[in-house]
């Protein structure tokens, strides 16, 4: 699928969909018709049945949402059941039915699965897994990734005056993405490369794990030789020395930037060791997932450190609406599907899908905040930085606006 950049675009503020602006293609239309005479349709692959079916009708829901005013595509709703090959399947039937955008699917493995009939039948597909190693040109995971957050994150240190940083990761998946994402992004930011280590589970290893990034043993070591040599010495003055030299200030790690990414007791854990090896977190910058926004996640137990994550007002048009409508505020995943549709309002029209207003270079401003469609599949995301305090995040740079941001 050859897709290019062109145009500008803007869009409503706080979640209201995208909308063309002054310097735009000529416009779609929002009923456009398709040479049959039939309204054009995007497909929707969702699990509307099996164990995550309560998720799937979320979903479509918040995408019907973006679609009420009957001012986009009619969306063809298809069941994946919540697998690889369910995906597929509800892909084939897409191209069957003459879909000419796909949303969706959910997960990254049925996105993989989805991608190749999409691929094919060069229809593109705004999946909602946040998974980036699906990205392909046509494919475009919306979901927030563990990269994008990573980027801003090492952006905002750097711009603080940061440079060195380290990362102490569980042996997951999750973990080792966030590595592979601090891997990159430190070197495309002109950083030397960081500094990380993987944990299995367990304070022992926790433990370890702090104790060897953090090179205490010859960063403390020396003083510790220097006061056991002078108390060695069974002198007065030598045990006065020995008291004087214990109170040596320890050197700072080899770091200014330490990324975690556990939740829980685990991240409870790891608070605790920091101290005991001396790093100095008024020094040291913590940073993590945007996971950390949900104090459930024991957030607390790191007050003062950073995440990002898309703008926590841009959200309110959504929620407004979608609890309005359905009694209950919406999932956070919910924000895709609505974003997703909204986007097929602005490129679906008479001849399907137009992939050069897809990857404008402008952008759209949608309900998570601004993001921008590469060519190459790659999504490019706007986020916002926040600080864990007592009375809640606080902001500490808000999110970029435009493409051309610095903090992008």
């Amino acid at each position: 699928m050859t897709v290019s950049g062109c145009s500008q675009y803007a869009a409503a503020p706080n979640g209201g969909g995208p909308q063309s602006g002054p310097v735009a293609p000529v416009p779609l239309g929002p009923n456009a018709i398709n040479p049959n005479g039939l309204r054009h349709t995007a497909a929707i692959l969702l699990p509307l049945t099996g164990p995550r079916a309560a998720l799937g009708q979320v979903l479509l829901q918040s995408a019907q949402l973006a679609l009420q005013d009957n001012g986009g595509p009619a969306l063809d709703a298809l069941d994946t059941g919540g697998t690889a090959a369910g995906a597929a399947t509800a892909a084939q039937k897409a191209v069957s039915n003459g879909d000419s955008l796909i949303l969706g699917p959910l997960t990254s493995s049925e996105t993989a699965s989805a991608a190749p009939v999409a691929y094919a039948a060069r229809i593109p597909v705004l999946a909602f897994t946040n998974d980036a190693a699906q990205s392909r040109p046509g494919v475009w995971p919306l979901g927030i990734s563990p990269g994008q957050q990573i980027r801003r994150l090492v952006l905002a240190a750097q711009a603080q005056g940061k440079s060195r940083f380290a990362a102490l990761l569980p042996n997951s998946d999750f973990g080792r993405a966030m590595a592979d994402a601090l891997s990159r992004a430190a070197p495309a930011a002109g950083l030397p490369p960081p500094d990380i280590r993987m944990y299995a589970s367990g304070m022992a290893a926790i433990t370890a794990a702090v104790k060897d990034l953090s090179g205490y043993a010859t960063r403390r070591g020396p003083i510790d030789a220097k006061v056991r040599a002078a108390r060695a010495l069974g002198t007065a003055d030598g045990r006065r020395d020995a008291r004087e030299l214990a109170k040596t200030p320890i050197p700072p790690p080899p770091f200014d930037v330490l990324l975690l990414a556990d939740t829980g007791d685990a991240l409870q854990e790891i608070a605790a060791v920091l101290p005991y090896y001396d790093i100095d977190r008024s020094a040291v910058q913590i940073v993590g997932p945007a996971l950390w926004a949900d104090p459930a996640s024991g957030s607390a137990a790191v007050s003062g450190a950073w995440y990002a994550a898309p703008d926590s007002t841009a959200r309110g048009n959504l929620e407004a609406a979608y609890t309005a409508k359905f009694g209950v505020p919406p999932s956070p995943l919910a924000d895709l599907a609505f974003d997703a549709a909204s986007v097929a309002k602005v490129i679906v029209g008479p001849n399907g899908a137009d992939t050069a207003i897809l990857t404008q270079q402008g952008g759209f401003v949608g309900t998570d905040g601004w993001f921008t469609l590469l060519p190459d599949g790659q999504v490019r995301r706007g986020l916002a930085v926040y600080r864990i305090e007592r009375s809640g995040p606080e902001l500490v740079d808000p999110a970029p606006q435009a493409a051309d941001s610095p903090a992008l």
